[in-house]
């Protein structure tokens, strides 16, 4: 093991690295603007793959160096600043430095609470706060959210990037998210968790990473945080949904491919128990091609497993060969998952994306259109239209969802497609059928207005008393008790239609400082006996280096 660790070590060190490049924390809201200047600007960073999140700060940083120079608002102006000084290690371009230090050591720039900045380490802390408060019709008292906690980040020698984020958190959730943590014993986004006081949770979150450039071209990292991958608001194939997980991943930019390795260890079940829980297994490859500037296809495929008492499948850790043959050749009975996903700007003005993953499919049966249950498979189609109509800064959004019954089950916990009980792609599961509307504006350069309408019709599991019987919604049930072989389809079980509408307002008092103010409406109806669900939830909240908290099922 001496000899393996001393000849690592040393091929490490002969490599020609370059500048560490630490991710750019994944925000939907400022990830937004990152994919607005990418639509506008994007073929003169004809490099940038967006599919796979979260970015690294330098290419954001040299994306916003592009739209500052080609800024004709105000408010494009305001945003291209923000990036760069949010990114202002990986640019000298950025203009943030404080007029007025506080205590001489404490914010001598404007981004960051302490910050050092030399030949050989960087290193930047910042606060995390998040209070929330709000009120909703369908339970008593306040509801709130209370999170205090810290970031760091940083880089060493220009060769090692770092980043970790702890959070305390303190939270009573409207009760829409109260039921989804009675369905399935844990608190969405979170591992983890202890009863607070009456009807509130206490949980503690913590990410992080250590990343090394191996050459010019590739690198590598190792933590535990979260993934997205897709250019849409949902993603069939990786979401953020589930709560950060143990991983080591591999990218390869070169030319114009983009190729990910990533291997992580997950959670199958949860009881709250103090003991050691089981562990299972995902290795996922995708490779990303830029065909042209403006068109960028993706293809994927990875397996869900496990080996006992914690065994990770060796075979799986080679990096290139194809996942499936490997399967096979084990006579495994693993879980394999195959898909893409596309990108394609038009005219610098509109987005064009989408994604397919199939979890099984027999042609034959698919053209019998008998509905066989094996057939399980979901697809995406999108649109993003920048500066819509020719009003600055209305950004639109569409985008269609589908996925039929019992995709992302398997056979148990150990091989479906979840961590911590929870749906590693849609929050909803499958057996649905979504519509997606965004509306952005951004009026004034502080003031962020966001309109977001999901309307999803999809078939929900009878639950009884003493029985669950499966029609392939929810990901945590066993295909082997499945309803019916033939005579499948998307909707089947209780026709649920829902509809959730969220307006929020958030303004910016400085960098990372914010105060929104949002109205979740929510309408549930379900065919039968299954109750209705009416919500109205009105929140206030004060965030600091951290994003909102989304509860979009």
């Amino acid at each position: 093991m001496k000899r393996i660790l001393g000849a690592f070590s040393l091929l490490l060190a002969t490599f020609s690295t370059q500048a560490q490049d630490v991710y750019m924390p994944y925000n939907r809201d400022t990830y937004h603007l990152v994919d607005r200047y990418q639509i506008k600007h994007g073929n003169q960073v004809p490099n940038m793959h967006t599919a796979v999140r979260p970015y690294g700060r330098a290419e954001v940083a040299e994306l916003a160096e592009i739209s500052a120079r080609n800024a004709q608002t105000a408010v494009d102006e305001f945003n291209s600043a923000y990036l760069l000084n949010d990114n202002w290690n990986y640019t000298d371009q950025a203009q943030n430095d404080s007029r007025k230090p506080f205590l001489k050591h404490f914010y001598r720039n404007t981004t960051d609470l302490y910050h050092v900045d030399t030949e050989d380490f960087v290193l930047r802390v910042n606060p995390v706060i998040h209070f929330e408060l709000g009120l909703d019709n369908e339970s008593d008292g306040v509801r709130y959210i209370n999170t205090r906690g810290a970031q760091l980040e940083g880089s060493i020698d220009n060769r090692f990037g770092f980043y970790f984020f702890v959070g305390e958190n303190q939270a009573r959730f409207p009760e829409y998210v109260t039921r989804r943590i009675r369905r399935d014993g844990v608190v969405p986004h979170e591992g983890f968790w202890k009863d607070f006081k009456e009807d509130a949770t206490d949980f503690l979150t913590a990410r992080g990473y250590l990343n090394y450039a191996l050459s010019k071209h590739v690198e590598i990292q190792l933590g535990h945080d979260r993934h997205f991958i897709g250019d849409g608001s949902r993603s069939l194939i990786y979401s953020d949904y589930a709560p950060p997980a143990f991983f080591l991943k591999l990218n390869t930019k070169v030319w114009k491919l983009h190729y990910m390795n990533l291997f992580q260890e997950l959670i199958p079940v949860f009881n709250r128990r103090d003991e050691l829980y089981p562990k299972k297994y995902m290795a996922m490859h995708r490779l990303g091609v830029n065909i042209t500037d403006n068109f960028n296809l993706g293809l994927y495929e990875q397996i869900i497993f496990a080996r006992g008492k914690g065994r990770f499948e060796l075979q799986y850790l080679n990096p290139i060969i194809f996942y499936r043959s490997v399967e096979h050749g084990l006579g495994s009975p693993d879980n394999a998952l195959l898909g893409g996903d596309f990108r394609w700007n038009i005219l610098n003005r509109v987005q064009l994306y989408g994604q397919v993953v199939l979890d099984e499919f027999v042609l034959d049966e698919a053209k019998s259109g008998e509905g066989w249950w094996g057939n399980k498979f979901g697809g995406q189609i999108g649109a993003k239209y920048i500066d819509a109509f020719g009003i600055n800064n209305l950004d639109l959004q569409g985008e269609i969802n589908a996925i039929r019954p019992y995709t992302y089950q398997y056979a148990d916990e150990f091989s479906n497609y979840q961590h911590y009980r929870q749906p590693l792609a849609h929050p909803i599961g499958a057996n649905l059928v979504e519509l997606v509307g965004i509306v952005r504006y951004q009026p004034i350069p502080r003031l962020n207005l966001t309109a977001k309408a999901i309307a999803t019709r999809y078939g929900q599991d009878i639950v009884t008393a003493t029985d669950t019987i499966n029609y392939g919604n929810n990901v945590l049930l066993s295909y082997l008790d499945r309803v019916s072989t033939y005579g499948n389809e998307i909707g089947q079980g209780i026709k649920t239609n829902q509809v959730y509408l969220d307006l929020n307002a958030s303004f910016q008092l400085r960098h990372n400082v914010f105060l929104d103010l949002k109205q979740v409406v929510r309408r549930t109806k379900a065919q039968g006996e299954a109750p209705d669900y009416n919500t109205s939830f009105t929140s206030f909240a004060f965030r600091w280096n951290i994003p909102q908290r989304l509860h979009e099922f």
